[in-house]
């Protein structure tokens, strides 16, 4: 399985979803760094469950440290760390492990793996392990922060119902750190209430919704990235889906793009404090592979969560009929809530490995 993603800092996560654990191996965290564990922990206390609007699993996702950090400080070394798995019940399973479930990884993860691998919550594939990138996240975003560089999102749609949008050019660290200090994190409260309410109401029938994560950076230097193939979309897109629900990503404009005209697509550049700044920011702050100076904009599309109540139409593995299938369990009827601090945790390692492998980058467009 190939459960790695980046280069001069590099994110390794392992674990299943109701084995003993999950953790991760980060390499390349700079010596000498000091980590808050007490923001790490409000970090973490985003993603978990056991909300009104998430899965009722309960996991304390207190993350032990079994190497690379001594007294709260990196040691330059690889850091591994462990997520216990103390609220897993795989008899919830138990009924369907030889049916596939609609819109998981079940049935190519059997084949692939020759019924080996362990389906039970979705195994190695199931959003559990995004606890572990999380954590690794929580650190990178610290990092960042003293470099001021500065990483946030919010639910910008979920079944339709759309929150306010990040300022594309003008987007703020308060602004951006505004939707992680609320319990359901979206930038207008009246927008949180119909969100809610929709995913109360999908709840209610046994099914779930889908939405979109809006994510800025601010505070990065232009050039940051490469051209083509390895620019800071690749990058970034390659790991956000890491992340099992997602089903797109968009920078800037996006796909609106495509219906409008260059004479309204194009930024400008101007002169503000001696430095050359994009007077728009249609492009999401990267052109060519590399940072415009603007901040870094971009959306990530998540599905409806795949395990509902609803009777589905599959097959059993084990006769080789088709069947029908109702999921039990404790599941999500919306994952974007808690899918918004993953969108951060993936980013800020991103950003981090970008910030490490630099080769030129300028200082902010200085003239």
């Amino acid at each position: 399985m190939s459960s790695s993603f980046g280069e001069a800092f590099r994110v390794t996560v392992f674990g299943e979803s109701h084995g003993a654990g999950i953790g991760a191996v980060a390499e390349g965290f700079p010596a000498g760094e000091r980590i808050d564990p007490d923001e790490l922990a409000r970090f973490m206390a985003r993603r978990a469950g056991g909300k009104s609007f998430s899965t009722q699993r309960r996991e304390a996702d207190s993350p032990r440290f079994l190497g690379g950090i001594r007294d709260g400080v990196l040691t330059g070394a690889p850091l591994a760390l462990f997520i216990e798995n103390a609220s897993q019940r795989s008899s919830d399973y138990k009924s369907f492990e030889n049916i596939p479930r609609p819109s998981h990884a079940d049935y190519p993860m059997y084949v692939k793996y020759g019924g080996y691998a362990d389906r039970s919550g979705g195994g190695h594939f199931s959003g559990r392990l995004t606890a572990a990138i999380c954590a690794v996240g929580g650190m990178a975003k610290q990092i960042l922060a003293r470099r001021g560089i500065y990483v946030g999102a919010h639910a910008a749609a979920i079944a339709g119902v759309r929150d306010a949008a990040f300022d594309p050019l003008r987007v703020t660290r308060a602004e951006l750190e505004a939707a992680g200090k609320k319990e359901f994190p979206a930038l207008d409260d009246a927008a949180a209430e119909k969100m809610l309410a929709a995913i109360a109401s999908a709840r209610a029938e046994c099914d779930s919704v889908g939405g979109i994560v809006e994510c800025a950076a601010v505070g990065l230097p232009t050039g940051l990235g490469e051209p083509l193939s390895d620019g800071v979309e690749n990058r970034l897109s390659a790991a956000i889906f890491t992340l099992g629900a997602v089903r797109g990503i968009e920078f800037g404009d996006g796909f609106a793009a495509a219906a409008m005209r260059g004479s309204e697509h194009n930024d400008g550049y101007g002169i503000s404090d001696g430095r050359v700044t994009p007077l728009t920011n249609h492009a999401g702050g990267v052109l060519g592979g590399m940072t415009t100076g603007a901040p870094l904009l971009f959306r990530v599309a998540f599905k409806p969560t795949p395990s509902i109540s609803k009777p589905q139409r599959s097959v059993d593995l084990a006769s080789g009929s088709e069947t029908e299938l109702v999921i039990a369990g404790r599941h999500d009827p919306c994952i974007v809530p808690r899918a918004v601090p993953c969108v951060e945790a993936v980013t800020a390692c991103v950003l981090l490995d970008l910030i490490l492998g630099n080769k030129g980058a300028t200082e902010n467009g200085t003239l």
